[in-house]
């Protein structure tokens, strides 16, 4: 699995967009990875939500979010609007950035052992360089201590938050 201080690994993914997102291309600004099973399934949905609704304190931090899943980019669109998602979603379609990030592999669901994503957060430096990561991840509470790691450990108040759609 990645650590800290490993450089992320570099990937070229299509975006909502319409563009294909570089790692090489964020170079200089934070980026908050994170890697969900599928689109509009209430875990997921949760998550996506719970980044929607702290946008306002990630961008205070200087970090840029994407998300991303195998789905495709028409499902991912869909799920944007119905969620109103302020940020890009990637379509991994054949998983092969997940398996680079380590992300997509075997895991526990409802007691039996599958093959799929795990969900996962991974906080990229303006260098390239892991800052944070965060796998397997527990949806409830997940986007206040990627906030928490952006500011320098300091857990963010509920001010930074909206109300929205869940």
């Amino acid at each position: 699995m990645l650590q800290p201080g490993d450089p992320a690994p570099e990937f070229s993914l299509p975006s909502t967009s319409g563009k294909t997102v570089t790692l090489q291309s964020l170079r200089g600004r934070k980026v908050v990875l994170y890697f969900y099973p599928k689109d509009s399934t209430p875990g997921c949905t949760r998550e996506a939500c719970d980044f929607r609704d702290r946008m306002a304190l990630l961008q205070k931090a200087g970090a840029v979010v994407f998300g991303v899943s195998k789905d495709s980019l028409a499902s991912h669109a869909k799920f944007i609007e119905a969620q109103e998602l302020p940020f890009e979603l990637l379509s991994d379609s054949d998983n092969a950035v997940g398996k680079a990030y380590g992300t997509f592999g075997e895991k526990i669901m409802y007691g039996k052992k599958v093959i799929g994503t795990i969900r996962s957060t991974f906080l990229i430096d303006e260098k390239g360089k892991l800052a944070a990561v965060w796998s397997p991840v527990k949806v409830d509470g997940h986007v206040d201590a990627v906030i928490a790691a952006l500011s320098g450990g300091k857990a963010p108040s509920k001010a930074g938050a909206k109300k929205g759609k869940r």
